[in-house]
């Protein structure tokens, strides 16, 4: 027999219990402080300026890392210039084994780096576990296939390798971004430079032993710990070659302008303000999910997330009903627990932009829905959060929250959807709900956007090209497009 509405809105408001599903961390072992990796082995920096790296759930430092100076900058550098000129002449298949070992190593370590990711950055081990870490092992391994065909990949040109490339990553997905920059540069021939996120180092560091496990050259690979000024040594440094950066618009620009006239090669993968658009065909408890995982996954620190929903009038009013009864059900909390959906913001310089941003939404006139949810009392956390009667003009609709945060504006027609989904200074990803396979062609031709998602959201593969277009930067990362940033074609 069927049920009810009413009886199906009272069902999806009850209160499952979950009993507690920790991750253990007795296997991890974090060590208290953490040197540099230069020249294939970690060595004591020559900066003594150090500073702590903090688990963001409980707000307890977790270990010590170096404010890498001008010359550990130098000798990083000139350590991959020297393993260029071998790495580069190396048999292209002997380059794939070593792509191929790393990408076998990361599985094996799997358990110990989504712990380590976790802890360090905040997001739900669920999350580490199932999406970065074999992402970034997928990763090593699609580029480990195409090291010995790269004239089969750019035919009647011969592909030549740049030179030391300097890389510095975002904190929000430390161990997959990782991927995404040092695989497609090995496999082409260079050598690498990388800095990670000042919040969130340790991944990489861990990487560096799963190098020196895998016996890859000396040289080949490099990571220097720092802030913002130890990534512009490293990005103005003479000898680097090309550049490849995912971070914030602001720092993009700053970047692009320092560059100008160097020679350097670029790469940009910037912020994002997504649109999630539904239509009135759409299967509206899938949307739900898709939206949810859109803009709720990683707690929002995703620059492609789709934090602008986008509904057609005629179905805002039973989606919003279903979305609200949806986000009451999202377990927030430990992170480590295996059941938990949304975990702790990276830090709390993000939480109070967050907290600024949503106080100005409310300031300006939307409507706040946020669903009871109890927040641990130490470190840094922010609920899922939808905004409605958005305007166009309010801040939130216009600038990267990286938070968990909604805003839900209408439409009528596609037209009218196709204007404000592309009414945004970037433009890097968008997703169409749809049950017209003709209608979610004619949006993506559209709109100015990298990556259309149809009927999903947050869909990632090594073999897809991923960038953005306007401020969201330029470049791709991912399948064949990723190699091209790392090549000369003669």
């Amino acid at each position: 027999m069927a049920i009810t509405k009413r009886q199906a809105t009272e069902l999806a408001k009850q209160t499952f219990e979950y009993a507690p599903a920790p991750e253990s961390i007795d296997h991890i072992k974090i060590e208290p402080r953490y040197g540099l990796f230069i020249g294939g082995k970690m060595i004591p920096p020559h900066s003594k300026k150090r500073f702590p790296t903090i688990n963001p759930a409980t707000e307890q430092k977790l270990s010590e890392v170096v404010e890498a100076d001008e010359v550990d900058v130098d000798r990083a550098v000139k350590a991959a210039g020297k393993a260029f000129d071998s790495w580069s002449r190396m048999a292209a298949a002997r380059r794939a084994r070593y792509l191929f070992r790393i990408s076998r190593i990361l599985q094996e370590r799997a358990r110990e780096l989504a712990v380590v990711e976790t802890m360090d950055g905040g997001k739900p081990i669920k999350e580490s576990r199932d999406v970065d870490i074999p992402l970034a092992a997928a990763h090593f391994f699609y580029y480990a296939g195409w090291a010995d065909k790269l004239e089969w990949a750019f035919p009647n040109r011969k592909p030549r390798p740049l030179g030391v490339a300097g890389q510095v990553i975002p904190w929000n997905f430390p161990l997959l971004m990782l991927a995404w920059k040092i695989a497609p540069a090995l496999a082409a021939g260079n050598t690498v430079v990388l800095k990670p996120a000042e919040t969130t180092p340790l991944s990489a560091l861990l990487f560096a032993d799963i190098c020196m496990q895998a016996e890859l050259p000396p040289g080949v690979v490099n990571i220097l710990t720092g802030g913002g000024k130890t990534g512009s040594l490293v990005v103005m440094h003479p000898l680097v070659k090309k550049v490849a950066f995912t971070g914030s618009t602001e720092v993009g620009k700053l970047i692009q302008r320092s560059l100008a006239g160097t020679g350097k090669r670029l790469t940009l993968e910037l912020g994002g303000k997504a649109a999630n658009i539904v239509f009135d065909d759409a299967p509206l408890d899938q949307a739900v999910e898709g939206i949810v995982n859109g803009i709720y996954f990683n707690q929002g620190h995703v620059c492609c997330a789709g934090s602008r929903l986008l509904v057609q009038e005629s179905i805002a009013e039973p989606l919003l009903e279903k979305l609200k009864i949806r986000l009451g059900t999202l377990r927030l909390g430990d992170q480590l627990d295996k059941n938990t959906d949304i975990g702790a913001i990276n830090s709390k310089t993000q939480l109070e932009k967050i907290e600024s941003l949503v106080e100005s939404g409310i300031e300006e006139g939307a409507d706040i829905f946020q669903p009871e949810c109890k927040l641990p009392e130490r470190g840094y956390w922010f609920p899922p959060t939808l905004f409605t009667n958005v305007s166009q003009s309010y801040r939130i609709a216009r600038e990267e929250i990286f938070g968990p945060v909604l805003s839900v504006l209408t439409f009528r027609t596609p037209a009218e959807a196709v204007e404000k989904a592309n009414n945004t200074p970037y433009g890097l990803s968008a997703g169409v709900w749809t049950d017209k396979g003709s209608r979610i062609l004619w949006m993506a031709e559209r709109m100015r956007a990298g990556v259309v998602w149809a009927n999903t959201f947050n869909r990632f593969d090594p073999t897809s090209p991923f960038g953005g277009y306007k401020e969201s930067g330029f470049g791709r990362e991912g399948g064949r497009h990723g190699l091209l940033p790392y090549l000369e074609l003669v």
